[in-house]
């Protein structure tokens, strides 16, 4: 089959077409007649120049909503609960009003404004969010429970500590982490509860 040097690594030639397939028509030092119907055909097997296209990039619906401006979202609630009073129907009210024009309710917000009161050791804050979200039907992922914990651990809450423990070993049964059986081990240890802490164990 003829080959025509068009630069290193690119070949072009003609085969026949016809109804018993394609085959070859001439050889290497002469042009094919006129007559002769041809198709060119591009061997790319060798041209680094020719690349095929990747397909198009996948975007996860999770990416999309936490682009949407939920880092300021949860600035804003620390702010707002920071000043409030702790008064419940005041706290909720106000945390009502966050919501009031999302089209859905803002989890990922919530989630980093619980970091953030985390970071800044602001635990009845935490307490009070947590308990607002569990209000409206949320579902608490497993490290907003071990936030929760901690909170009810450092403002001295052991008593609603284990009634949410009880409520995730119910909820969660066999699906605990092992994170969140640390928290408690390490709650009783804080305020010398060792009795609490064999029973976590069991």
């Amino acid at each position: 089959m003829a080959e025509l040097g068009l630069r290193p690594g690119f070949r072009i030639g003609f085969v026949h077409s016809s109804g018993f397939g394609s085959v070859p028509l001439w050889n290497a030092d002469r042009f094919p007649p006129a007559s002769i119907r041809c198709r060119p055909y591009i061997d790319s097997s060798t041209d680094r120049s020719i690349k095929l296209r990747s397909g198009k990039k996948e975007h996860h619906l999770w990416m999309k909503r936490d682009s949407a401006g939920s880092g300021q979202k949860a600035l804003n609630l620390v702010r707002i609960v920071s000043k409030l009073p702790n008064e419940k129907e005041i706290i909720y009210g106000e945390l009502d009003k966050w919501t009031a024009w999302e089209t859905e309710f803002p989890v990922i917000a919530a989630a980093k404004a619980l970091e953030i009161l985390r970071k800044r050791r602001q635990w009845l804050r935490i307490i009070q969010v947590t308990k607002w979200l569990l209000s409206k039907g949320q579902v608490l992922t497993m490290g907003t429970y071990d936030t929760l914990l901690l909170a009810y651990d450092m403002d001295g809450r052991i008593d609603e500590a284990e009634t949410v423990w009880s409520m995730i070993i119910q909820t969660h049964t066999r699906s605990v982490s092992k994170r969140l059986f640390s928290r408690m081990i390490s709650l009783y240890d804080h305020h010398h509860l060792p009795d609490k802490i064999l029973e976590v164990n069991n």
